[in-house]
């Protein structure tokens, strides 16, 4: 039986991640009283964009986590990912929120690059 310990961790962290960043939507659209969609504001689009991406990336990522779980691929390479993998969306939100282009950059490479290592470990 696969131990499932790192995926639930990534999928606790990431639940709260992902809340605190509805949150700040729910915060920001509150401030500027803006009922629904975005209000042409710049900062509502910039929560609801970070949200959006960090629930466009994360659930992606869950899938290939939980299926290396599956494979019993080693609880080291798990953590490795699964941590790697969270601290790049939180630096992605980061760079989203606040005017911060590299940060925004270097989240969504590091995103994007371990969808891909998890991918090939997947396959190979």
């Amino acid at each position: 039986m696969p131990d499932f310990h790192v995926f639930t961790l990534f999928v606790a962290f990431n639940t709260v991640l992902l809340t605190l960043l509805a949150l700040n939507v729910s915060r920001v659209r509150i401030g500027l009283r803006i009922p629904n969609g975005d209000g042409n504001s710049i900062p509502m689009k910039k929560a609801i964009r970070a949200h959006a991406n960090g629930v466009e990336q994360v659930v992606v990522f869950a899938l290939v986590l939980l299926a290396l779980t599956y494979q019993a691929l080693s609880a080291e390479w798990l953590l490795m990912l699964a941590a790697t993998f969270s601290v790049a969306r939180v630096v992605h939100a980061l760079g989203m929120l606040k005017p911060h282009i590299l940060a925004r950059q270097l989240g969504a490479a590091l995103t994007f690059t371990l969808q891909i290592v998890g991918a090939l470990l997947l396959v190979f």
